[in-house]
């Protein structure tokens, strides 16, 4: 193949000095195809080895160092191939491509590192992946914080690789660094309250949280240094500051243990013989209940009288905390109750009025007495 090109080069009119590096520099683009290929081939046969095995660290490993590792074999094979050039043609090249090359080997090792964080962050959370999945927040603080070390450190090394002091940059650094405190107050404080959140974790991603401070309400999707995105439920994404967090009560619905339910209902006065029978009965069927959760308060009991009705309450705990769920069993304690009612003859009141008409009345007596005379 060496002597073809020759030949082609000198029917081209290039003499031997000429071509020889024409020929280096072909050879090394070959050179970098070929390597390029086989790094493909290695890389093909031990993805196919390591899926079989059950640790997916090396999985992991494989995929965020294939493309870092072919981008490297053309960078390499581009500078050497650019310091033949330089070197035949006496260009300065050579003042250049040292330090590109550096700067492009710092950055493709950063990039390795970032795409391994950020496999390693899908693995974490996924329980077919590993047996004691971490909280998917406190993954995410932590990737976010390795990232930002990884690039904070590259851009150090490049700027030392480039002939710059690091301890001069780190000196301006600090100097810089108070007067943007002073300038970007309030990023400092959601940056710092989005440190809280992940220190506090008062809630994470996926958890449902309202503030009865402010109208927030809604699912946690995202929890950034800056802010926090909260999907309500009419489906609308709200940005909501980290800072703010730090100034108002914040619930957390999804930590609940169980959800309540609470209901007052209401029997007419003419069955208050009954009340009792009806409460003890209404009693009885929650202690028994398969969905309720007896370990918790239950509470049955008259609680009142109101203007049309005697009013006993019922208080109680599911076990569920699924809100489709709940709604489903407290409509099955509420038709219980309905039957209970009913079984013992008695009814649900209903507002009604008794109006008392004494000298109506006795009008009517004497009216009926004078047309019976």
């Amino acid at each position: 193949m060496g002597d073809q090109l020759s030949e082609l080069l000198a029917a081209a009119g290039l003499s031997g000095n000429e071509s020889a590096w024409i020929i280096q520099v072909f050879i090394i683009v070959f050179l970098a195809m070929l390597a390029n290929y086989l790094s493909n081939r290695v890389f093909n046969k031990l993805e196919q080895k390591l899926s079989l095995t059950r640790n997916v660290w090396d999985d992991i490993l494989l995929a965020a160092a294939r493309k870092p590792v072919a981008l490297l074999i053309w960078v390499l094979g581009a500078s050497w191939a650019l310091e033949v050039v330089d070197q035949q043609t006496g260009t300065i090249l050579l003042d250049v491509v040292a330090p590109v090359r550096r700067v492009l080997v710092i950055v493709m090792i950063a990039w390795f590192l970032v795409r391994f964080i950020k496999r390693a962050e899908v693995a974490l959370v996924q329980p077919e992946k590993i047996k004691k999945p971490m909280d998917e927040t406190t993954v995410g603080a932590i990737g976010k914080l390795l990232r930002a070390s990884i690039f904070i450190t590259s851009v150090l090394v490049v700027l030392q690789s480039f002939g710059y002091s690091i301890s001069g940059v780190l000196a301006f650094g600090g100097i810089g660094g108070l007067a943007v405190g002073f300038a970007a107050k309030d990023l400092l404080a959601n940056f710092f309250g989005g440190l809280m959140i992940y220190l506090d974790r008062p809630f994470k991603v996926g958890d449902w949280v309202r503030s009865p401070d402010q109208e927030i309400e809604g699912v946690v999707e995202e929890i950034g240094w800056r802010q926090t995105r909260i999907r309500t439920f009419d489906k609308r994404p709200l940005y909501v500051p980290n800072s703010t967090f730090a100034n108002i009560s914040v619930e957390n619905p999804s930590r609940m243990t169980n959800r309540r339910i609470y209901e007052t209902i209401g029997l007419r006065y003419e069955d208050s013989s009954k009340v009792a029978l009806v409460v003890d009965s209404v009693r009885e069927m929650l202690r028994a209940h398969p969905e309720i959760d007896t370990s918790q308060t239950l509470i049955v009991n008259l609680n009142g009288f109101g203007a049309s009705s005697l009013d006993f309450f019922v208080y109680t705990f599911t076990k569920t905390t699924d809100w489709v769920r709940f709604h489903e069993i407290k409509q099955d304690v509420l038709g219980r109750i309905i039957e209970i009612v009913h079984q013992h003859d008695a009814d649900f009141a209903f507002p009604t009025q008794t109006l008392h008409t004494p000298d109506l009345q006795e009008s009517f007596q004497n009216l009926l007495l004078e047309k019976r005379s």
